[in-house]
């Protein structure tokens, strides 16, 4: 399963671990030392995230709910967001967030009302 910005052409990541339960989500990326290139972890039905425990930097994409061919559109980007910096803000209308290693959204040029498809 890929991550693609349909609006940019680009991929945001090859590889998209889903955590799909409440335990998954709140566990989120926390105990691991690194996100390899490529690799992502995706939230489904999240509007916010929290970087307790964590070990290194992330990049977070928030994503509305899919449109009916399954696409969804960026309502908010964080980049590089520190370990420990506790409660990440709610983002409003949110159904998921795609976390991805520190420079993801910077190389691929996602911005806020790009179309992204997880598949």
């Amino acid at each position: 399963m890929a991550v693609r910005n349909l609006t940019r052409g680009t991929v945001l990541a090859d590889r998209v671990e889903v955590a799909a339960s409440l335990w998954a989500r709140f566990m989120g990326l926390m105990g691991r030392s690194a996100l390899a290139p490529g690799d992502s972890l995706w939230l489904a039905g999240t509007n916010g995230i929290h970087m307790f425990f964590m070990r290194f930097a992330i990049d977070a994409v928030f994503l509305g709910r899919p449109g009916p061919d399954g696409d969804r559109t960026v309502l908010a980007s964080r980049r590089s967001v520190k370990p420990w910096i506790g409660l990440v803000p709610l983002v409003r209308g949110a159904d998921g967030c795609l976390e991805l290693p520190v420079g993801t959204i910077k190389a691929t040029g996602t911005v806020k009302g790009d179309t992204v498809l997880i598949g």
